[in-house]
């Protein structure tokens, strides 16, 4: 962390990642909306939403949502953003739509990933920019 940075609460950086992670929903079903639009089959546009998403994600946690451990290179910080976090959510979001598409519909399935995804991103976030897990 900075010295000259002052330190959020874990409340306030909940609230922060909440309200990112609103706007990325909406950047990740927009975009999700329009691939399917274009006749891209659903996992391939749901691969496509998330990469379009997960970049806004970063940014926005990466700078507004969390204190970043300076020690950390941005660039390891990303990976460790992809490779957990986003992965997490591009896993979890796919995985609901191959299972349940078929019974509930693929907007159904697309929405039950990502609230899913939303609790075990804010840790995955918090690791990878901050360093830890918990306080």
């Amino acid at each position: 962390m900075s010295a000259g940075q002052p330190q959020r609460s874990t409340g306030s950086k909940i609230v922060r990642f909440a309200l990112v992670g609103l706007v990325n929903t909406g950047i990740d079903l927009t975009a999700f909306f329009l691939l399917l639009k274009l006749a891209v089959p659903a996992l391939a546009a749901n691969v496509g939403a998330w990469f379009v998403a997960v970049l806004f994600s970063f940014v926005a946690n990466r700078f507004w949502s969390f204190e970043r451990d300076r020690d950390i290179r941005l660039h390891h910080s990303f990976l460790r953003f992809v490779s957990l976090g986003a992965l997490i959510s591009l896993g979890v979001s796919s995985l609901s739509i191959a299972a349940l598409a078929e019974t509930a519909g693929v907007w159904p399935a697309k929405i039950l990933g990502v609230v899913v995804a939303a609790v075990l991103n804010f840790l995955a976030a918090r690791w990878s920019i901050e360093g830890r897990l918990v306080k």
